[in-house]
């Protein structure tokens, strides 16, 4: 048996529900687990990593080595599986094709001068968090006229519709919500213009609404933006943060604070890097009664720590960033092609920085092949970057054919 049904089995045998399970994990292991992430290893959309293991044996009192097993049994099936199914090109192009038809324009059945309620408000949320799933699987160049779109049409109820005052604050959220997610779009498509502009709708809408949380977060966008656009991005991370603290959830903050911590890291700054992150990893753990809104569905432990990898790549410290990128990789699942190809790129840097070019040659040709078919700009050029710096080691047999099958 594979790791996905034995945990569902061990889960069930106990008696306990998913939201259950995520509770006595949080306890045994000292940090937030949702629902989702047990859904997530149940159905293997990540493998367990061997912190997990440990924990999740302690959870249903079994032998670890019978959680590995099941773990090496995953992973030998997903190499066997027939290349048609387990190709993650394929299996994106297909959620792809499919996301046009599963996911209709909500904003559109509503006629004009309609009365909206609070019900009504729910369903677009709803559905909009639908969507923010497609970035999961696929690029900013693939999911921007879905968003746009929705964008659009919630901009129209807003302009056109009949509400109460509290509704009309609701709309405006979520409006800023999906300017948020239509940027990120924009900017991973390399529409960097474009991704400001939605950025700044997002940042009128949440203040208009009175959405500190989602203000600050499109001042987060901004930051990250100006990072990767050769910009310090400091000050604007730093207010992101000053504007949502106070109402912030714990991930919200974590989130934030990680933004911040790579903002810092990208000017050469290790104290104030380390300092965030540090209380990135803090927040996480504070207990919070309030509901963490959808869009910061993903934040976790594991996303920290993938930051914080980033972070030291980024101030050349390998010692430290190659063990938690590798820990968070070892179960990060192929599907997810975009962003697993981006973190292989900071690994791999890593690698060459402690001089290890035959790895660090071996796993950029592995995010190279990950990219193949993403619609989304980034992973090439940090491919490109790090290829450049390996090129002095072109000399090196297994570095000079992974060149050579990379710019082929």
């Amino acid at each position: 048996m594979t790791i996905g049904p034995l945990l569902r089995d061990l889960r069930e045998q106990s008696g306990r529900s998913q939201s259950e399970q995520a509770q006595l994990l949080s306890e045994l292991a000292g940090r937030v687990v949702t629902r989702n992430e047990v859904s997530r290893w149940e159905s293997e959309g990540r493998l367990l990593t061997p912190f997990w293991q440990k924990h999740h044996a302690g959870s249903f009192g079994v032998d670890v080595a019978e959680l590995r097993r099941a773990v090496a049994a995953a992973k030998a099936r997903r190499r066997s599986r027939p290349e048609e199914v387990c190709d993650p090109v394929q299996r994106r192009q297909f959620i792809g094709g499919l996301a046009g038809l599963a996911l209709p324009r909500l904003g559109a059945e509503f006629p004009r001068g309609r009365r909206i309620g609070e019900a009504d408000v729910d369903r677009l949320r709803r559905h909009t968090a639908r969507l923010r799933r497609l970035d999961d699987v696929m690029g900013g160049g693939d999911t921007y006229s879905i968003y746009a779109a929705e964008l659009r049409s919630t901009a129209r109820l807003l302009n056109e519709g009949q509400y109460a005052d509290e509704v009309g604050r609701a709309l405006r959220s979520l409006l800023a919500e999906q300017a948020q997610l239509t940027g990120w779009a924009a900017f991973d498509a390399g529409r960097h213009a474009r991704a400001r502009v939605h950025y700044t709708t997002s940042l009128a809408a949440a203040e208009e609404a009175g959405d500190g949380a989602l203000a600050g977060n499109a001042l987060a966008f901004v930051a990250y933006q100006e990072t990767c656009t050769a910009r310090d991005g400091t000050k604007t991370a730093f207010a992101s943060y000053e504007k949502a603290r106070a109402v912030a959830t714990p991930r919200v903050k974590a989130l934030l604070l990680e933004r911040k911590a790579w903002s810092y890291a990208v000017v050469g700054d290790a104290r104030q890097t380390e300092d965030s992150l540090a209380r990135a990893r803090e927040v996480l753990e504070q207990q919070d009664d309030r509901r963490e809104p959808d869009w910061v569905f993903w934040v976790d432990r594991n996303e920290v720590d993938i930051m914080a990898g980033r972070c030291w790549t980024e101030l050349c410290r390998p010692l430290r960033a190659v063990p938690v990128l590798e820990s968070v990789l070892s179960g990060f699942d192929d599907t997810h092609a975009r962003d697993k190809a981006l973190y292989l790129t900071w690994l791999a840097g890593s690698y060459l920085q402690a001089r290890e070019v035959e790895q660090s040659a071996s796993t950029l040709e592995k995010a190279f092949e990950l990219a193949n078919g993403v619609a989304s700009v980034r992973p090439s050029a940090r491919i490109t970057n790090v290829a450049r710096k390996l090129a002095v080691h072109r000399a090196v047999p297994e570095v000079g054919a992974a060149l050579e099958r990379i710019g082929s």
